[in-house]
């Protein structure tokens, strides 16, 4: 796994990136998790939180490309009354090679506006990005374009494809439903203060990527009447939900956790 940037509790916002791997060497195989951290050069993006990063294969090779994400305003600009203040990083695109920690920085120009908290969801050398929210207009435009990268011997080609068939969404969950290049998008939010109740089923294969509308789960009382939700993955169709525990002062816990389960047609039909 890769971890790049983030943001602490303390407001801390990093540009460092680790790699965390699994060692199961020694005599009684045991697992152990291993983090270290990658040293970068080259045009290294700055400190954010809220980008992706994703995996992409081409002419049998190996690179990770980062898009997006939040930061505080340039340091020049900073003052007393704004100094906690964010902004969209610029719409640059940055490529990772990780042998040597070499990285190239790129401007295209379908990418004019920058995007926090979108989904971007990565087969061989295509990536597509989903939604998110631009600062700027306070609003998640149902954006939907395709990254294909090209690693070319010597520099690499990256070209931009933009659809209108997007949706419109941001900090959402993406669960893969099995070998295949399918996912199911839930949670997340169509406005600061409404969450996004809806799924869909993302397909992605040699034709591009189909967005389809998904039955959602009978959400419980709790998750439906709450006004934040999170979570992540929990396997394939599989996904973690947690929400604040509202006006139950006797417990100690703070969050509630559910798990969402989706049923594939096959499972149906066993």
């Amino acid at each position: 796994y890769l971890i790049q940037g983030g943001r602490t509790p303390n407001n801390e916002i990093s540009s460092s990136l680790y790699i965390l791997s699994v060692d199961s060497r020694g005599c009684n195989r045991k697992l152990t998790l291993k983090c270290k951290e990658k040293e970068l050069v080259g045009e290294v993006p700055s400190a954010r939180y809220g980008h992706t990063l994703n995996v992409v294969q081409s002419r049998g090779k190996t690179a990770y490309v980062l898009f997006g994400g939040r930061s505080y305003i340039p340091g020049v600009e900073r003052t007393t009354e704004n100094w906690n203040s964010v902004v969209d990083c610029p719409p640059q695109v940055f490529l990772f090679e990780l042998e040597f920690g070499c990285v190239s920085a790129h401007s295209l120009p379908e990418l004019y506006d920058g995007q926090s908290f979108h989904v971007s969801i990565a087969r061989e050398d295509c990536i597509y990005f989903i939604g998110g929210h631009s600062i700027n207009s306070d609003s998640r435009p149902p954006r939907l374009f395709k990254l294909k990268v090209e690693l070319l011997q010597g520099s690499p080609l990256i070209t931009c494809q933009t659809f209108d068939n997007g949706v419109s969404i941001s900090s959402a969950m993406v669960s893969r439903t099995g070998p295949m290049h399918k996912y199911i998008i839930l949670g997340g939010y169509k406005f600061d203060s409404q969450k996004r109740m809806e799924c869909n089923e993302v397909t992605l294969d040699e034709k591009g990527i189909h967005i389809e509308a998904l039955e959602a789960p009978a959400w419980t009382p709790d998750i439906s009447h709450s006004g934040t939700w999170f979570g992540g993955s929990a396997g394939e169709g599989k996904a973690f939900l947690a929400v604040p525990i509202e006006g139950r002062v006797t417990q100690s816990e703070t969050h509630c956790l559910y798990r969402v389960s989706f049923q594939t047609q096959d499972e149906a039909e066993v």
